[in-house]
């Protein structure tokens, strides 16, 4: 009974239990080679304008504790499920061993409430990644079941200095006219369609609104952002501050740039960097084509900054061990193609018709669909009305029927295809699990300032070459990281042998 309670009762406290703790602030672990920790996901009570809900904690946080851990190092993290459903923990991004991939069953069985696991967590590159269950991630994570993994590159000096580090984990809420939030699907996600877009944005577990972070006039702070949400992509702007672009999912781009915006899609990390010139108040923002949302302030006091960082952050860095990494797969930067994979839906022969007469999406030249604009047909399409499908071009495989398989070290040109004419076309960020890839272009426009990514946002009608280092043995997983459209089919298989 204390499941239907917690999850489908939109987690509001019913009388189901006794209260369960309320969130804690959350911590920063710091780890070294061969430490072990403890990582519990727990059932815990938070508190958001003023009203109080069930949620998921791990360790009782919200997000769950920052792991910083040495580039290079090994732990071990022991996992009690105390929580009310099957999970596991996928440690999003890592190039680690594929039995501790989190992916039940595939390479691990699912924790069963009670139940216990020992991962051996590896983490050879630098960068900023997260973790979070792979399972029903359209409710466990949506709950509160995320956190941070920040691995710091062995030499100590490659990043400009700054006075301050911040983390940004963005997330949304879709909470009802009481302000409580929206039941969930019981046996299969509901928003299947388009996903669960929330109308409660949060940074940080928080109502966004709240955020606010105090700085001195001249201070240089360092953002590493985070997208936890079900689907929404978020398009972050810092009103007044000098925004200069450091890196992505697995550390530093061959270059900084100069950037206005920062668009992250679900799974997806950026890092910034922000110099506060002038003291007062900077507004951070979400900014659509259709609506601006606030997403909470920087206060700037008077005080000069102590040591000042402002000549280093007017310099555009070159990364030079970055750009050597990465000369050595120039080379097949114009290989042919390996495997295309083509991003569809199939609409049962009914709603297709009822989805044709609906208007059109968010969407803009960028190819996004930033809001949920059919909340009716999204609400009203089960499952079973239709299935997102990633689709192999060549062969016509689809999803878990897919099983393409390379050999250790095999460098793959992977082009993916997101059908505008389809019978919903909207974007998708892929995932591959295990591997790193280089974004070689969008729609046959060079990118020429790289960094290695996980993740990468497919717009609706976009083609994207992408250039895999094959390097990580095991049975991996590929899938969108929209998680009712994992959870209704869009994802498969691939192998790198020995």
């Amino acid at each position: 009974m204390m499941k239907h309670c917690l999850l489908f009762l939109g987690l509001v406290l019913v009388g189901c239990t006794t209260p369960a703790p309320q969130t804690q602030q959350t911590e920063i672990i710091s780890v070294n080679d061969g430490d072990t920790i403890t990582l519990n996901p727990t059932i815990v009570t938070k508190t958001i304008n003023g009203k109080t809900f069930d949620m998921y904690g791990y360790n009782g946080q919200i997000p769950g504790p920052m792991i910083k851990a040495p580039q290079g190092a090994s732990i071990t993290v022991n996992v009690q499920n105390t929580i009310d459903d099957d999970t596991t923990i996928h440690w999003h991004g890592l190039r680690h061993n594929n039995s501790d991939d989190g992916v039940p069953n595939l390479t691990q069985d699912p924790i069963k409430p009670g139940g216990t696991h020992a991962y051996t967590v590896h983490f050879p590159d630098e960068g900023i990644y997260w973790y979070h269950p792979h399972v029903r991630e359209d409710i466990q994570q949506d709950m509160g079941l995320y956190g941070n993994l920040f691995v710091t590159p062995s030499d100590s000096n490659v990043y400009d200095p700054v006075n301050h580090e911040e983390v940004l984990v963005l997330d949304d809420l879709f909470l009802d006219r009481d302000g409580i939030n929206v039941p969930y699907g019981d046996r299969d996600p509901n928003f299947a369609l388009m996903g669960r877009f929330g109308n409660e944005m949060l940074i940080n577990g928080e109502p966004a609104e709240e955020y606010n972070l105090t700085v001195k006039r001249g201070e240089v702070v360092r953002f590493y952002l985070t997208n936890v949400a079900n689907t929404r992509t978020f398009n972050m702007r810092i009103d007044g501050g000098a925004m200069k672009l450091v890196g992505s999912d697995l550390g530093r781009y061959e270059q900084d740039a100069w950037v206005d915006t920062v668009t992250i899609a679900p799974a997806e990390r950026y890092i910034v960097e922000v110099l506060f010139e002038d003291d007062g108040k900077y507004m951070l923002t979400h900014e659509t084509p259709y609506h601006t949302y606030p997403m909470g302030r920087v206060t700037v006091t008077p005080e000069d900054a102590d040591p000042s960082y402002e000549k280093q952050f007017m310099t555009l860095s070159q990364h030079e061990d970055i750009i050597q990494d990465i000369d050595a797969y120039r080379q097949y930067f114009d290989k042919p193609v390996d495997k295309t994979l083509v991003l569809d839906i199939a609409l049962d022969g009914h709603m297709a018709m009822m989805h044709q007469g609906m208007e059109m999406m968010h969407t803009d030249s960028t190819g996004i669909e930033w809001e949920d604009a059919m909340p009716m047909m999204n609400h009203m399409m089960a499952s079973e009305d239709f299935q997102w499908k990633l689709v192999d071009k060549d062969t016509g495989k689809e999803n878990m029927d897919l099983d393409w398989s390379f050999k250790q070290n095999n460098v793959v040109k992977i082009r993916i295809i997101n059908k505008k004419e389809s019978g919903h076309p909207m974007h998708h960020p892929i995932h591959f699990h295990g591997q790193r890839f280089l974004v070689l272009s969008d729609n046959g426009v060079p990118n020429e300032n790289l960094v290695w990514k996980d993740t990468v946002l497919v717009p609706i009608g976009h083609t994207v070459d992408l250039l895999f280092d094959m390097s990580n043995p095991g049975d991996w997983m590929m899938h969108c990281h929209i998680a009712e459209h994992l959870s209704n089919g869009m994802m498969g298989i691939f192998h790198v042998t020995k």
